[in-house]
């Protein structure tokens, strides 16, 4: 099960109700805070989400609407007590630019890890216990004025338990558990691997998070069969196509075809220039190549959850 909840849908300048870019995703009680836009921490109190428990700040670049809301969220975790590492990942460039940013913030009584993802991404087990073992994030380059990279979170499913081949291999029932949970178990002289006993992988799932980008492959491909896609989408018009590839940004017909291309379940617009007043009114420029197209507001939230078996 993932809670995602979409704390800030504003471009550039911070409007009266609309906070700068930042999602917040939970897992198994753990945070993942994609972004930290100017004002991040009012915008997640008035979501009743909690951020002080934020084991990872995944920046997509270091333009100012996505990362000015660090030193205040850093000082306030401070000012609460908070003693467990804290890890901050992001594109290249990260230790310089944020450099002036952790300086602000001060001195912390929490260790702050700065870190870039490795190829083939993180099993989030590795940073620290109480991730599922199966929590996978990964990161990938998009094309923005500046190195930019997005976001990919999954969760992948292990098949079924098969009671009758763990028998027949004569495992003992108290060690079903760990080969459930992935554990290779010894039962006299003989290993016994996990796959011997379960059956094809299930559905795992599987959030994408754009950052700043224009349209490109690797969006899609990432993207590919997503439950939720949160894709930028600065311009509303359609006619507003090439001075979005101009900024290194997308309009609503632009995000909508990449989540129409890469199959994803549902589509989050957001990243909103301060010209659009009201998203809805373009809203039928993605609908009409993605119907499962949705204009984001502060605050909205989902629970991703497994297909039933």
């Amino acid at each position: 099960m993932i809670d995602i909840t979409l704390l800030g849908t504003s471009a550039l300048v911070p409007l009266p109700d609309r906070a700068l870019t930042a999602v917040a995703l939970t897992c198994g009680g753990h945070t993942i805070l994609f972004d930290c836009g100017e004002g991040t921490q009012a915008a997640a109190r008035k979501a009743g989400v909690s951020l002080m428990k934020t084991d990872i700040i995944a920046l997509t670049h270091y333009h100012g609407d996505h990362v000015f809301g660090l030193p205040g969220l850093l000082q306030t975790m401070f000012c609460l007590g908070r003693t467990e590492p804290l890890y901050i990942t992001g594109p290249v460039g990260l230790e310089e630019e944020l450099a002036p940013i952790l300086k602000l913030a001060g001195w912390t009584s929490y260790e702050i890890i700065l870190f870039r993802l490795p190829d083939g991404g993180l099993r989030l087990e590795e940073l620290g216990k109480g991730w599922p073992s199966e929590a996978r994030l990964t990161s990938f380059k998009t094309e923005h004025r500046v190195p930019s990279q997005g976001y990919c979170f999954t969760l992948s499913r292990a098949g079924k338990f098969l009671p009758e081949k763990a028998k027949a291999l004569g495992v003992p029932m108290q060690q079903w558990g760990l080969l459930q949970k992935g554990q290779i178990v010894q039962t006299g002289e003989t290993v016994i691997r996990p796959e011997q006993v379960l059956g094809e992988p299930r559905k795992g799932l599987k959030f994408v998070f754009s950052g700043d980008t224009a349209a490109c492959q690797a969006l899609t491909n990432a993207a590919e069969n997503a439950d939720l896609l949160i894709s930028e989408a600065t311009y509303g018009e359609n006619a507003q196509a090439q001075l979005a590839i101009d900024h290194g940004h997308m309009n609503f017909a632009q995000a909508a075809s990449i989540a129409r291309q890469a199959g994803v379940k549902q589509l989050w617009l957001a990243h909103y220039s301060q010209m659009i007043e009201d998203p809805q009114a373009y809203l039928p420029n993605a609908a009409e190549i993605f119907e499962h197209a949705v204009c984001g507001q502060d605050g909205m939230r989902t629970t991703l959850t497994f297909e039933k078996d």
